[in-house]
């Protein structure tokens, strides 16, 4: 990054544009296109986002319902609290 006064340049905006687009699953890059401006890759990386944090809450939701049902002792729960150390 630039050390001038904490200013960015359009070429290091560029950058961590290309960067952000990379993390992108495959069918949003296809979506906004190898040329497509800042501003579609940013709104397509806050709505990739926020399915991750969606997709993170249902999963969530799911294994408390799993934990739920199974005996604290028995060796499934066990299996499961190790995975989540």
């Amino acid at each position: 990054m630039s050390s001038r006064r904490g200013r960015i340049t359009d070429e290091e905006i560029n950058e961590l544009i290309s960067k952000l687009q990379a993390l992108l699953p495959e069918s949003s890059r296809r979506r906004t296109a190898s040329r497509s401006s800042a501003s579609k890759v940013l709104k397509e990386t806050c709505g990739y986002i926020k399915s991750l944090h969606q997709e993170v809450d249902d999963l969530s939701d799911r294994l408390s319902e799993l934990m739920s049902t199974l005996d604290d002792n028995s060796p499934q729960a066990e299996i499961i609290r190790s995975l989540l150390r």
